[in-house]
């Protein structure tokens, strides 16, 4: 690296991750890597944190913006998890056989 040059780093290095409700109504969630699968009452996502999982009803994507790693998701929001390791093999096995 150059002296005096920051390292600054890209979209697949971010760290930040955030949550924010409103109203049960829109859900903003930064530090996704990923929109691994989604219909109009559950989304998975691959955060930097892991994987999370949204559910609710009439649920669509209003912003997905990937290079930042942003997604705001509206619809009534019933149900936000984080997944641990265990329960993400078992989730990706359940949609791998849903989607083959």
């Amino acid at each position: 690296m150059v002296q005096g040059q920051r390292n600054y780093p890209s979209h697949t290095e971010q760290t930040e991750h955030y949550v924010r409700v409103n109203h049960r109504r829109v859900i903003e969630i930064s530090g996704v890597k990923e929109v691994d699968s989604f219909d109009n009452e559950e989304f998975l996502l691959q955060t930097v944190m892991g994987y999370m999982m949204i559910r609710g009803e009439n649920l669509q994507i209003k912003n997905l913006d990937v290079d930042q790693g942003n997604v705001e998701i509206k619809g009534k929001i019933y149900e936000l998890s984080y997944m641990d390791e265990q329960q993400e093999d078992k989730t990706k096995s359940l949609f791998s056989k849903l989607f083959k």
